[in-house]
């Protein structure tokens, strides 16, 4: 019999972000510069949501205070996070008050606020969804970084920094959730794994709201 995080694991294979349309044609080489511009707006919505969600989880009751001590470290490496997107948007031509100024798609929102609700509730069930959330982002990150290179001439630094601190980061971030969730009791498992399983349908959605506005009609 599998366990919970192999369950997720599952979860998070099955439902993989680089699956998606939009990072297909990342890694295709299929997008255009203004493609990447309107994403690194969109998504910025949720670059600069998720010091929130870890900081919702720091909030919640933490017996252990090693853990209390790395979900405050994580906090604060979140935050910091934050100026590396807004350097990779500049690299590809957008503003830092762009991107300040940019409200997102209703569906990019429902996304946020699908993960900060997640986040705001039992430490068990938003350990789940930020592990769902983390587990995968170094994957991604190395994606980004070999599509950015080989087909869009961004291989700079400052552009692609942000990726570069997420093929490490979280790593070590996705060990804090994991450590808690296999400490979840029986009876609160299912409700860990459904939080998982709509961190996972939350990110999707905001790959959706990117895809649906600006390629649709394009790849029609």
């Amino acid at each position: 019999m599998i366990n919970l995080v192999e369950r997720i694991d599952f979860e998070i294979e099955r439902r993989s972000l680089l699956r998606h349309p939009f990072y297909q044609m990342w890694s295709e080489g299929k997008l255009t510069q203004d493609h990447l511009r309107t994403y690194s707006k969109e998504y910025f919505q949720l670059v600069k949501a998720v010091p929130r969600f870890v900081e919702n989880i720091s909030r919640s009751v933490i017996t252990d205070p090693f853990t209390k001590m790395l979900i405050d470290q994580n906090f604060k490496e979140e935050s910091e996070h934050i100026e590396p997107w807004i350097k990779f948007a500049n690299a590809i031509g957008v503003s830092r008050n762009e991107l300040l100024d940019c409200i997102g798609t209703d569906k990019t929102n429902a996304s946020i606020s699908d993960l900060t609700h997640l986040t705001s509730q039992s430490l068990e069930v938003a350990a789940a969804a930020m592990y769902a959330y983390e587990m995968e982002l170094p994957k991604i990150s190395r994606s980004k970084i070999d599509g950015l290179k080989k087909f869009y001439g961004i291989d700079n630094t400052e552009a692609i920094n942000y990726f570069e601190i997420h093929k490490e980061a979280d790593i070590r971030h996705a060990a804090i959730w994991r450590n808690i969730i296999q400490k979840i009791s029986a009876e609160k498992e299912e409700y860990a794994f459904d939080a998982a399983v709509l961190s996972l349908e939350a990110q999707n959605k905001l790959l959706d709201s990117v895809h649906e506005k600006y390629l649709t009609n394009a790849v029609a």
